[in-house]
Parts: C-alpha cells; sequence; structure tokens
C-alpha cells in the first residue's frame, strides 16, 4: 500500500544518547520528522517509526490495534536502547500515551519523556457511544491537522477509525491503571489551545505520576499538532536542554 508523501519513518545514527519520536493516532511520521532532524543535528541517533495502519488508508488502521502500535514503539525503543547508553522517549499526542506506556513497563531503562498534548482520555460526549457505533459504523470525520500555522500538514487521515478508536480507549484504560509507575523526568509541552485533546489531559498525567523531576510549559501559539506549529522550535530547544541538563 503507497504510503502518504512524508509518511515513511526516520533514522539518524549519532552519538550515544537515543531518541525514539512517537507520532499520534492517525498521524505519521511527518508531524515529527523535524523535530528528529534538530535532534540528530545536536549528534543524537533518532529513530521515527510509523505505526501499524499509519500512513497509508484510514481502513488499515481499523485492522490494527494498540497493542501493534505498542509493539512497533517498543521495538524500536529495544532497538535503541542495544545501539546508545542513554535513551529518551518523547510522543505527540497518542505517541504520548504510548511513551507513558513505555515508561511504565521499562522504568529505568528510559532516562526521560518528552511529552507534547498527550492523550490518556476524552471529555467528548460521544465517548459513551463509541463501543456499540464501532461495531456498526467504521469511520466518523476526523479532526487532522489541527494546526494554527498556514500551510502545514501532519500526513494524517480525514477520516477517524472507530474500531482502532475504541482500540486506544483501552490502551488509555491501561496507562492511567498503572501510571504511578512513571518515575522518569518528565517535560509536558501543552497547547493553550487544542481542539483535539483537552487540557485534562495533561492535568490528570501531572497528578498521578510519581515523576519528581517535572516541568510542564504552555505553548501560546500552537493548536494540538504542535510540533510543525508556531511554538515548534519551543518544543525542539526545550527537549535539547532537558535531553543536555539529564544526560550531560
Amino acid at each position: 500500500m503507497p504510503l502518504f508523501p512524508g509518511a515513511e519513518p526516520y533514522s539518524a545514527d549519532g552519538g550515544s544518547i537515543g531518541v525514539l519520536l512517537i507520532h499520534g493516532f492517525s498521524g505519521s511520521p511527518k508531524s515529527m520528522v523535524p523535530w528528529g532532524r534538530r535532534l540528530a543535528e545536536q549528534g543524537h541517533t533518532v529513530r521515527v517509526p510509523r505505526l501499524p495502519g499509519h500512513g497509508t488508508r484510514w481502513q488499515d488502521m481499523n485492522l490494527t490495534r494498540w497493542e501493534d502500535w505498542y509493539a512497533e514503539a517498543d521495538r524500536t525503543f529495544r532497538e535503541l536502547q542495544g545501539r546508545c547508553d542513554t535513551v529518551f522517549v518523547m510522543g505527540l499526542s497518542m505517541g504520548g500515551t504510548l511513551s507513558l506506556r513505555l515508561a511504565e513497563m521499562h522504568r529505568e531503562a528510559i532516562r526521560g519523556l518528552v511529552l507534547v498534548n498527550p492523550a490518556v482520555q476524552t471529555e467528548r460526549p460521544e465517548r459513551f457511544l463509541l463501543p456499540a457505533m464501532q461495531m456498526v459504523v467504521p469511520a466518523f470525520p476526523g479532526i487532522s491537522n489541527d494546526i494554527k500555522k498556514p500551510g502545514q500538514d501532519e500526513g494524517a487521515y480525514d477520516k477517524l477509525p472507530l474500531k482502532a478508536m475504541y482500540s486506544l480507549t483501552k490502551l488509555w484504560q491501561k496507562v492511567k491503571g498503572d501510571i504511578a509507575r512513571v518515575n522518569q523526568p518528565l517535560l509536558i509541552f501543552r497547547s493553550a489551545e487544542d481542539h483535539v485533546v483537552e487540557a485534562s489531559n495533561t492535568a490528570y498525567i501531572l497528578e498521578h505520576v510519581s515523576s519528581q523531576d517535572v516541568t510542564e510549559i504552555v505553548l501560546p501559539d500552537s493548536y494540538h499538532v504542535a510540533t510543525i506549529d508556531n511554538d515548534a522550535e519551543t518544543i525542539y530547544a526545550g527537549s535539547i536542554e532537558f535531553i543536555r541538563r539529564l544526560a550531560g
């Protein structure tokens, strides 16, 4: 199946510090590659995988489940762990959810987490209908390219695959059930205006993790896909400094 332009995985081999960057639900590496390139310019070893079912067509995503997305993130993490002395994990939206799950499972093997508009729940009223709807309706109109900066494209589907979305809610439950296991240094970027993920998600994470080294930065001029929006440089520079502070 052909990929969207820019949906290819990104890889850069550098030094002994590895960074895993994970894109969001129905998105693609396109939303993370500019960030990955900035980190590679610092000499780091960088991986941006394409999660199963993403970057092709929305019907493919309904054939996958959260376990498939996590397995690819975990595989890539282990590959970095095998070649690097120190590994950081960073994620956007559902990529942040998967980053939290990796932190819960791998604990001290992850030196730090950087999350951008991470999701662990939703306040949308249709959430109550999703278990039944996903059995009969394949997709709803999606919310993609929630980006304030003109001319940007995250390479996402224009429909929301409901079976995959239902599986994502199961991942949220898993992450929330074990969230106290997250004790790594944590840097969270949250957009002041986000039309996809509510601010209550970041509030929940900050309240329930066990991390002692925690920083929240509010992005004033970006929407949900902040990694390629007006505040992207704040994210890039902040993550570079985060790595420098923790890894030297």
